[in-house]
């Protein structure tokens, strides 16, 4: 089955539950297969995104075909995802392209870069566009194949120590942010951090660095931040609606029977719907809690914006000049995504911006 044109029917209405698997054959096999996360178990949300995919796959072969998630750590480092998978080391993995940003700044495309495209826009690209085609060509050469497995939606700008009013307090900043978005930030002279999720809280309690980004209200709270840091800052404008991924080991793909295949792409679809439906839900309450206990909700200012913005500009054009894939993959996204845009604001944007004007 191709992989792409399969994409295009998964069909999101899959999060319901309610469509019926194919039965699977009393010859079929029974394969294990074993999955490295990059993601703690205690985040229900981003880490559950692996659980639920492997729950339906189990389900709808009748628990021939069975995927065990594994934590961060239990297998290999969060950051060792890509590698393990690669080698074969495991059949599977769940993880966010852009940790390895330092392996290839294009690997960053499949989940999201700064000013970049939101969850339905990156759908579209991905099923319509030519995002699917072009980044399974691009991972195929490191015997991987991605499947998207989740989206968090537009993210927050993270804890803060300090107010941020200016540019000029970017400059110094120690914060706790990763590829394409920490290279924007230290074209404004912040000083970005490399620090795993669990080890972001202590860090801010003792000052070693001044801020941390992560995800959004639901997972932060889990995490605590508001205890250590005083003012969150929005929006992420790093991650406009970074996409999650199951990856898969091209070889061990090729072994799998059709009917399997057919149903790891439909959990992926699933899983994929369910984890932006539980953000959407659990955050609101999550952000009125925190307020509600003395965290400063700040908006960056347009000068930090347009700032940020400019610097991203720049950075697109420097890596496009000196990494062909990078632009091939990055000029195929920026068209489809200004198109996007200039959808967006007729009529979702316009009616949004009415109905939040209600509130």
């Amino acid at each position: 089955m191709e992989r792409r044109s399969f994409l295009k029917n998964a069909g999101v209405g899959l999060a319901t539950g309610a469509v019926a698997m194919p039965a699977i054959a009393q010859s079929a096999p029974t394969i294990k297969w074993r999955l490295a996360s990059s993601f703690p178990k205690s985040l229900d949300t981003i880490y559950g995104g692996a659980e639920h995919m492997a729950k339906r796959v189990a389900e709808a072969t009748g628990g021939k075909f069975q995927i065990q998630v594994f934590a961060g750590g239990e297998i290999v480092p969060g950051p060792a995802v890509f590698d393990a998978v690669k080698d074969g080391t495991v059949e599977m993995g769940h993880t966010v392209s852009y940790y390895f940003f330092g392996k290839d700044p294009t690997y960053a495309l499949e989940t999201a870069v700064p000013f970049g495209m939101t969850n339905r826009q990156m759908d579209a690209w991905m099923r319509y566009g030519n995002g699917g085609k072009l980044l399974g060509e691009f991972f195929g050469r490191s015997n991987i194949m991605p499947i998207p497995c989740g989206n968090t939606g537009t993210q927050m700008g993270g804890w803060y120590r300090k107010e941020i009013k200016t540019v000029a307090d970017i400059k110094g900043l120690k914060i706790r942010i990763g590829g394409f978005a920490g290279a924007v930030l230290s074209k404004l002279g912040a000083v970005p951090q490399q620090i795993p999720g669990g080890d972001i809280y202590p860090a801010l309690e003792k000052g070693t660095i001044d801020a941390a980004e992560w995800i959004g209200p639901y997972d932060d709270q889990k995490l605590g931040f508001n205890k250590v840091a005083k003012y969150y800052y929005y929006p992420g404008w790093w991650e406009g609606g970074p996409q999650v991924s199951a990856y898969v080991n091209t070889k061990k793909w090729a072994e799998l029977p059709k009917e399997y295949q057919a149903i790891l792409l439909i959990a992926c679809a699933d899983a994929h719907v369910d984890m932006m439906a539980k953000y959407d839900a659990r955050n609101p309450t999550a952000l009125k809690q925190l307020v509600g206990s003395g965290t400063q909700l700040r908006q960056f200012p347009k000068e930090v914006m347009d700032a940020s913005y400019k610097a991203a500009m720049e950075l697109y054009a420097e890596t496009s000049a000196k990494n062909p894939d990078f632009k091939k993959v990055y000029d195929d996204y920026k068209k489809f995504m200004d198109d996007q845009n200039l959808w967006f604001r007729v009529a979702e944007g316009s009616y949004a911006n009415f109905m939040y004007s209600k509130r």
